[in-house]
């Protein structure tokens, strides 16, 4: 590691969940109304991209590139999980309606008697 992985480290945000393009995620902006006032926004949409890494990593989310470290950003929540082939999705631009949908990712952990009684299903 040189000194710049050192400096970078501790500029890095921990509260960031596990996501990939392709899942729906709600992005909380801190918007400044006035000197005092302030308030949060929320932008909800799939994450179409996330480029870079460490400190300067940026996602887009509903055409609206937003830097993933940066105070602005005050939390994430994953809505969805999606499945897809791609890094990018940027040919979600162009489609309306139901062709611009994504199947969702199961999430479910599989139990060790599950995976057993389907194996010896199987087997007779």
């Amino acid at each position: 590691m040189n000194r710049l992985d050192n400096v970078e480290k501790s500029q890095l945000r921990t509260n960031i969940p596990a996501f990939q393009p392709g899942d729906t995620v709600r992005v909380h902006v801190r918007i400044k109304e006035s000197e005092t006032k302030e308030r949060l926004q929320a932008f909800e949409g799939v994450c179409i991209a996330r480029k870079h890494g460490g400190a300067r990593e940026t996602i887009t989310v509903l055409e609206r590139i937003f830097p993933l470290h940066a105070t602005i950003v005050d939390h994430i929540d994953v809505i969805k999980r999606g499945r897809v082939r791609r890094a990018k999705l940027y040919y979600l631009r162009e489609l309306r309606g139901k062709a611009a949908r994504i199947r969702e990712r199961d999430t479910r952990v599989k139990t060790g008697e599950a995976q057993g009684a389907s194996a010896a299903g199987k087997v007779k």
